[in-house]
């Protein structure tokens, strides 16, 4: 996939030193941004019938920059930041999946009022390490999630049936499990079954594979009443859901085919039973035609809304 620049007419401002006064606030002023949680206004909520739409930005905290064929397509953070504010100004976006510098920036920026905020808890797989699986808790902790107002936390859960490090990785997830319940937050787990080929890792995206991630994942932790699967869209996603009673919600990847194809696939999984949206980054923020309004109210069209909401 080869990208186009944002479109021009969509730049919040085209002027480089735009985000100047950030640096200028966490220089002078690093209390801000807790002075910037603590007066949001919060999200009144997730309900039944109603699908949420998560924006994810916490990819380059891994060193994963890349999209289609550009691989450092998400290293400008003034772009990020242009592309998230837009994404997040549509109503129909409920919040954001983000690392804590990207979370700091957005609080500090006021585009987080009324929305759902999740903090990605392990960065520490970066891309292409050698010892990617050794995933550690690099990013936000439930203490501080629990301090920024956040909703919950996001961890990544790669298990690799031939590395070692798989099983402290899965010890430090039920962990962080446990102390998000404490504080009552959702812990947002993403499974994957993963291998790795020619020195690089990579996900089995079988229908089989992803049942079988998703057995081990919703088994970690004392207890599964705050937790939620992030699962990608695969061949065969009935099975997939019937694996699992908890709320799940589907993540984007970066997939190979054209958007409209991925639109479509998103569309059918979006009805089955448990869904509960969508948490997608890089396939909206950097869509190939430029404009990430348009690939966002297309994504948001396809969230069922209904009102048979419970109480």
């Amino acid at each position: 996939m080869t990208l186009t620049p944002i479109a021009s007419n969509q730049a919040l401002n085209d002027d480089p030193r735009r985000y100047e006064h950030l640096s200028i606030i966490r220089l002078e002023d690093p209390e801000a941004v807790a002075r910037a949680a603590r007066s949001r206004r919060r999200h009144p909520g997730v309900k039944s019938g109603r699908q949420n739409f998560i924006v994810a930005a916490d990819h380059p905290a891994r060193g994963a920059l890349a999209v289609g064929d550009d691989p450092v397509a998400m290293a400008d953070r003034r772009q990020l930041l242009d592309r998230l504010q837009i994404a997040l100004a549509n109503p129909a976006v409920d919040g954001v999946l983000a690392s804590p510098d990207i979370m700091d920036d957005l609080l500090l920026l006021g585009a987080l009022e009324g929305k759902l905020v999740f903090g990605s808890m392990n960065r520490g797989g970066l891309a292409g390490l050698v010892n990617e699986f050794d995933d550690r808790f690099t990013g936000h902790t439930a203490a501080a999630l629990e301090a920024l107002g956040a909703d919950g936390g996001k961890m990544l859960t790669r298990i690799c049936l031939g590395d070692p490090d798989t099983v402290s990785m899965l010890e430090a997830t039920a962990k962080a499990i446990d102390s998000l319940a404490e504080r009552k937050l959702i812990a947002m787990v993403e499974p994957f079954l993963s291998i790795r080929e020619n020195g690089r890792v990579r996900n089995d995206l079988s229908t089989n594979a992803v049942i079988k991630s998703i057995a081990i994942a919703e088994g970690l932790g004392s207890t599964s009443a705050y937790t939620w699967m992030k699962l990608p869209v695969v061949a065969g996603m009935e099975r997939v859901m019937a694996a699992t009673t908890m709320p799940t919600v589907l993540l984007g990847g970066d997939p190979d085919g054209t958007q409209d194809e991925v639109f479509a696939t998103w569309q059918a999984a979006l009805a089955l039973p448990g869904v509960q949206g969508l948490t997608v980054g890089r396939t909206l923020l950097y869509p190939s035609d430029g404009d990430v309004a348009g690939a966002v109210a297309t994504a948001a069209s396809l969230l069922h809304h209904t009102t048979e909401v419970s109480e």
